[in-house]
């Protein structure tokens, strides 16, 4: 129980230095590690929990739907200075102009949709849980089958060396009754050939060992290091609970079933919200701006002044001319500015300078308008269809999953109870075929009978172990299967 994810780092790690001799003790994995490692590590289990986060990000984005948008502008801009000629009369100012604006809005839009919208991605966040509780399952499932597969490797490569040492020693009981006379030479040609076919066995097994290992590494997500060692072992036991019992909380607790029943409602909320595009909508929207401007040549309000002042004195002294007064239109070009429109113009140089912050506010607005959907080319009628199509497919997902999980459960009950009966038979084939070699070796160290019956016996032997070999691991992996129907450990 030492094989932690920084262990294991840390092994992988050291495996240069294991190569070239260094000693210490060998890692270790356990089942429940492995699991947890597999959850941290799983690429394919990592990216279903990236859709909790976008699931969340939906649901926030829904609910921040129903409050108001905000909007804020600044601009500023610059005009040349230069009058434009319209019907002979100069419009526009002869110097260059700055300018600045600023605008804040907001705006609300309710609808049926929109209210529905929050409840529709409350639904689909707990659907997507309930999809990371079926991929959580899911892992869980292949870790431990994998797993046992590979026990039931390492299990057939400890049988082939056995095997081997047992060849071993019949290719020597047969050289030796053969230098003795007893025996032929074609004896010991098959004793050889047997104990050839012997090590070819256990290569293969010792392949098949380290690629079922390598295989669970794959499945958990992280690297192999060198020597590791699977410590879980699992007792064979008569089942302690009946099949209603195992039949009943699987179809409370699967995480398959349950992710589909939550699609279901998440589909029954989607035909509600696509029913609620017949309802009217109401739109909100405030705003609220200003602007300053800036001549950049501040004599022209000085000289403007001027030109005024001199218009108004030419017009005085041509009425006096009209009424047959005296007048001196020579005296106007002279005419300088007052006091008072001295101060004028200084007001408007200082108004001037208010650029760019200090604005003229705008008028404000108000709008509210609401909209009745009359037809819009059935495309809501269409919306209604897909989303009663949905929730009728997700119906029937359920129906569907409650049907595999009953013949799934079923079948691994069944398979789990045959098993445990088949072992104890296999176990009792075991015992009477190594008695049967037993017999056979001796009658042959005493010339009763043929290298021949020395070779049935043996495959007699090597069939039994190999049958009860895979009956016991046939068993676990049957506890396995029914463990992953049921949606919970068992033992």
């Amino acid at each position: 129980m030492r094989f932690l994810s920084s262990a294991l780092f840390a092994v992988t790690l050291a495996q240069p230095l294991l190569a070239q001799g260094s000693t210490g003790p060998a890692p270790t994995l356990s089942l429940e590690e492995a699991i947890t490692l597999a959850r941290q590590n799983n690429p394919t289990h990592r990216q279903s929990l990236n859709q909790r986060t976008r699931a969340a990000a939906q649901q926030r984005a829904a609910s921040g739907a129903l409050l108001p948008s905000l909007s804020t502008s600044f601009g500023t801009g610059y005009r040349e200075g230069r009058p434009q000629q319209f019907g002979g009369i100069s419009f526009g100012s002869s110097s260059a102009t700055l300018g600045s604006s600023f605008g804040f809005d907001v705006a609300a839009n309710y609808s049926g949709a929109t209210l529905m919208a929050p409840k529709v991605a409350r639904a689909n966040t707990e659907a997507t849980e309930a999809d990371i509780g079926a991929s959580d399952q899911t892992l869980r499932t292949g870790v431990a089958q994998q797993y046992i597969a590979a026990l039931s490797a390492e299990a057939t490569s400890s049988l082939q060396d056995t095997l081997v040492a047992s060849a071993v020693q019949q290719h020597e009981l047969a050289r030796a009754r053969a230098a003795a006379g007893a025996a032929t030479q074609l004896d010991v040609q098959r004793a050889q050939v047997q104990l050839g076919q012997a090590e070819v066995a256990r290569i293969r097994a010792q392949n098949t060992a380290a690629i079922e290992k390598l295989r669970l590494f794959q499945l958990m997500g992280v690297d192999q290091p060198a020597n590791v060692r699977l410590t879980t072992r699992f007792a064979v036991e008569a089942p302690g609970f009946s099949l209603e019992n195992v039949l009943q909380q699987a179809r409370t607790q699967n995480p398959v079933l349950l992710s589909a029943r939550a699609r279901e409602d998440a589909s029954a909320v989607g035909v509600r919200q696509a029913r609620s595009e017949y309802t009217p909508s109401l739109r909100l929207s405030a705003g609220i701006g200003g602007f300053t401007n800036k001549i950049t040549d501040e004599g022209s309000f000085t000289n403007g002044a001027l030109r005024n002042a001199r218009g108004e004195c030419l017009s005085v002294e041509e009425f006096k001319a009209l009424a047959g007064q005296p007048n001196n239109p020579a005296a106007c070009a002279a005419l300088a500015l007052s006091t008072d429109q001295q101060a004028s113009v200084q007001r408007q140089i200082s108004a001037n300078r208010s650029y760019p912050f200090d604005f003229t506010r705008d008028p404000y607005t108000l709008n509210a308008q609401l909209s009745f959907p009359i037809f819009n080319g059935f495309q809501r009628e269409q919306r209604v269809q897909e989303a009663r199509a949905a929730k009728s497919d997700a119906q029937y997902s359920v129906r569907a999953q409650e049907l595999r999980l009953t013949a799934d459960v079923t079948a691994a009950y069944l398979t789990l109870s045959a098993n445990h009966r088949a072992i104890a038979i296999q176990q009792q084939n075991v015992l009477t075929a190594r008695q049967a070699l037993a017999l056979a070796e001796e009658r042959y160290r005493v010339g009763a009978n043929t290298f021949l019956d020395v070779t049935q016996a043996r495959s007699d032997y090597v069939r039994a172990e190999t049958e009860h070999l895979s009956a016991i691991y046939e068993y676990h992996r049957a506890f396995a299967a029914l463990e992953s129907a049921v949606g919970r450990p068992l033992r």
